[in-house]
């Protein structure tokens, strides 16, 4: 969902940097952008500056060309220095695809929270030629659109397998409330969730940067979905909870050096716009939900706006997030529909 409602954010860069080449955001930080092959067609990964080496945060999708990339950026504007560590903020595999690749090649350790890295790993070992039926029986009871349900049950689902380097065992853990030394600063680590359980974010104590992987982005909402794996979880809570946090913490000369978009100043406004986003989109969801809906039926009150195929998984999954959040909050009740989908409908 959109959340920016307006609002004007301050941007440094107008653009992003080149393919294969970084921008210095700070002194000792560097910015590169990788391709994805999706919607959302890049990833922002960050270099710091450690003296001998450099700390990586986030690495990309596992593919042949972003290593080719990465390549690029090491021989060049990376001055052929060795990567030391390298953090994955989240599991997500446009964040930490090639995490492995730089264990395994490149010698570097991973740094991660304890969840992001057993979830990576959890996934890993998925590798399906169809989907199971614990995904088929979720996706009926979201109410997903039969022909689509059709469809979707005669593909080869989607791998994490595929699209992330293989990861070696071993990693260190890091926590919220420890710090960490890299760029030449001291940072605070924050851990958020919602968007992915136990997301790591890096408050700098000597200047106003913020690095902040999916946690906090401009213009576009992160994705808060629920799936198969645990079908009744209630991601939107935690999410709410962490923007709380952050919003106390929030300065308006903070650089926020985001995964996607552009790095942005006016992180109190950014905070506020992310709260009232999803609590006018529950607002919205109550009213719909007077009569009673599945969670697919739900998508107009949730995003304002025409969902297409490409778009129809995580819409999906994001308005299961926001009925089991109203659910969980006894706002709604749920009854089985035949079919096996769940009815919400407005308590009053």
């Amino acid at each position: 969902m959109d959340g920016n409602r307006g609002a004007v954010l301050r941007y440094p860069w107008d653009t992003p940097p080149p393919r294969g080449e970084m921008i210095a955001v700070a002194e000792g930080v560097l910015w590169a952008r990788l391709p994805l092959p999706m919607k959302l067609d890049h990833v922002n990964v960050y270099a710091l500056d450690d003296g001998d080496s450099w700390t990586v945060i986030d690495t990309g999708m596992g593919s042949g060309l972003t290593r080719d990339l990465w390549e690029r950026l090491l021989s060049g504007p990376m001055a052929g220095k060795p990567v030391r560590r390298v953090i994955m903020t989240h599991h997500h595999p446009d964040h930490m695809g090639n995490a492995g690749w730089f264990q395994r090649e490149k010698g570097a350790e991973l740094l991660s929270t304890r969840t992001a890295w057993l979830f990576a790993r959890m996934l890993m070992l998925d590798d399906q030629d169809a989907p199971p039926e614990e995904t088929l029986a979720f996706w009926r009871s979201a109410g997903m659109a039969p022909e689509i349900l059709d469809k979707r049950a005669g593909e080869k689902p989607f791998n994490y397998a595929d699209i992330v380097y293989p990861m070696p065992l071993g990693f260190r853990r890091i926590c919220e409330g420890e710090t960490l030394t890299m760029g030449g600063r001291t940072w605070d680590i924050f851990t958020g969730n919602g968007h992915a359980p136990e997301h790591a974010t890096f408050w700098s104590r000597d200047d106003n940067l913020v690095i902040a992987g999916d946690q906090i982005l401009p213009s576009i909402s992160p994705n808060i979905g629920v799936y198969a794996t645990e079908p009744e979880a209630d991601p939107l809570q935690g999410w709410l909870e962490s923007c709380e946090r952050f919003r106390a913490m929030a300065r308006e000369d903070h650089l926020v050096l985001g995964g996607h978009k552009l790095p942005f100043t006016g992180l109190p406004t950014r905070m506020r716009q992310l709260i009232e986003n999803h609590h006018g989109a529950l607002d919205r969801l109550l009213r719909h939900l007077a009569a009673p809906h599945s969670a697919a039926e739900c998508f107009a009150p949730l995003f304002k706006r025409t969902i297409g195929e490409a778009e129809y998984g995580l819409a999906l999954v994001e308005a299961v997030a926001h009925v089991n959040h109203l659910y969980a909050k006894g706002l709604v009740s749920r009854t089985r529909r035949k079919d096996g989908a769940w009815l919400y409908q407005h308590r009053e």
